[in-house]
């Protein structure tokens, strides 16, 4: 589907636009690589099939083709919104003093800490959102996840709800992600409310949403926090520049150094099968497909957002101007 009207500063006509993304969806639809993952039990009954590409830009235009309505859990894209949240909830300079902006070039589960700071290396991996989410002011668990809930309402535009099936599934297995609480907790990253901790961030990464619902986020994002469909705030826009930044160094696991090289804008995957895209004051990319490559990232999201930037003249260090394609 796509709203036919002038699309401004973006000098890309409505139809070429909409048929890159169906030109990708059609040329990548039959790629049956990678697997869906299955440490989580409930996300190893996800249909490896479903497929769709969505893009909304900051003056609410929406592109988008295949299974764009289908609901999944969001996952690990959730920790760019709760990194949002905290920073609201306590400034840079606080959050820095407990978890860091450094990549790891480690698997997004990895059990470490920085030697010298014991602070998780950043709000990416899962250490670093254990630490993040534990940091969201509330009076008790409830108000807590209502305030999550509502941060995701702003960036959406709708209502979201947990998933309780997910939730339980990844709390009853989640002993890597208690491991790395406990190490927290004795370097004093985290207090020791643990489980409360834990519970809310197995619940956050079990909200519901579509591949059209992450596209709006990402061009809530790329609109320096103003949702483009309702005109509401999501976030402060003071803090933009602090999500943008780790997503684009860390958002990709230890395969971030190469797409930053290929595909060259801020992005977050998530083991739902989801890849979130910020293109900075024009766009924001969602691509949903559940079969992951060994590092966890969608396989089909990375194809496709590999063309897109290239076909589109994406990469931040692009000379040519967007949709010039050079």
């Amino acid at each position: 589907m796509v709203n036919k009207v002038n699309q401004g500063d973006l000098e890309i006509l409505p139809s070429p636009l909409l048929s890159v993304i169906n030109d990708l969806h059609s040329k990548y639809k039959s790629l049956k690589e990678g697997i869906v993952a299955n440490y989580i039990p409930e996300l190893a009954k996800v249909d490896p099939d479903l497929f769709s590409i969505s893009i909304v830009t900051v003056d609410g235009q929406v592109y988008q083709v295949g299974d764009y309505q289908q609901l999944f859990t969001i996952q690990s894209i959730s920790k760019v919104f709760a990194y949002g949240l905290a920073l609201e909830d306590h400034g840079r300079d606080y959050v820095l003093t407990r978890v860091g902006v450094e990549p790891t070039g480690e698997a997004f589960n990895s059990i470490i800490l920085d030697e010298q700071s014991k602070r998780p290396y950043n709000p990416m991996v899962n250490a670093g959102a254990i630490a993040t989410t534990s940091l969201i002011k509330g009076a008790g668990a409830t108000e807590r996840l209502n305030r999550i809930l509502e941060m995701f309402r702003r960036y959406i535009g709708h209502d979201v709800f947990v998933d309780i099936s997910v939730f339980t599934s990844e709390r009853s297995t989640g002993h890597r992600n208690r491991a790395m609480a406990h190490l927290m907790l004795n370097f004093g990253m985290i207090d020791k409310n643990i489980e409360e901790a834990l519970d809310l961030y197995f619940q956050q990464c079990a909200v519901m949403v579509n591949c059209h619902d992450l596209a709006v986020m990402a061009a809530t994002l790329a609109n320096r926090g103003v949702n483009p469909m309702t005109g509401e705030q999501a976030v402060n826009s003071r803090y933009i520049k602090d999500i943008l930044s780790v997503m684009y160094t860390c958002g990709m696991y230890n395969f971030a150094g190469e797409w930053a090289y290929k595909v060259g804008i801020p992005a977050k995957s998530g083991v739902c099968g989801g890849i979130l895209a910020i293109v900075p004051n024009k766009m924001g990319i969602a691509v949903f497909s559940p079969p992951l490559d060994i590092r966890g990232n969608s396989v089909r999201g990375v194809k496709v957002c590999e063309e897109l930037s290239q076909q589109l003249g994406l990469h931040l260090f692009e000379c040519g101007k967007l949709g010039s394609g050079e």
